[in-house]
């Protein structure tokens, strides 16, 4: 169901913006991540540089050498970041239940009961081999 691979430490705030430069662009440099969010966050181009080898370190992001230029991009589609994050929120405050979850997303309003039953059916399609949910 997922992955046997060891979970990554969480992306911060700071990471999650730089992360979605990445994936907005499919590939950047240091100068386009600190460009791109100048508006929103001002940073040096050393801290991008930081924020850039430590999302290296923790597996979501790559770098290839373009002449003297290390142009980044990110290892997993959002989705699929989202989806492991979720996941560590399972076992960690959920003992592993995803029902334990999705009860717990009802109950405080997070998820009504109707989208809940549309997943379902969704999740019932694709089991049966119809199109993908």
């Amino acid at each position: 169901m997922f992955s046997a691979r060891k979970p990554r430490k969480p992306l911060s705030e700071l990471e999650h913006l730089v992360m979605g430069v990445l994936w907005d662009r499919r590939s950047a440099t240091t100068e386009d991540v600190r460009a791109a969010l100048a508006q929103r966050h001002p940073m040096k181009e050393s801290t991008v540089r930081t924020i850039l080898k430590r999302l290296e370190q923790k597996g979501y992001a790559r770098h290839a050498v373009e002449g003297r230029t290390n142009v980044y991009a990110g290892v997993d589609a959002p989705h699929s970041v989202a989806a492991g994050a979720v996941r560590q929120i399972i076992d960690r405050f959920c003992g592993g239940s995803v029902e334990q979850l999705l009860v717990g997303m009802v109950n405080n309003d997070v998820v009504d009961e109707r989208e809940l039953q549309r997943l379902a059916q969704r999740i019932a399609r694709r089991k049966k081999g119809g199109k993908e949910a």
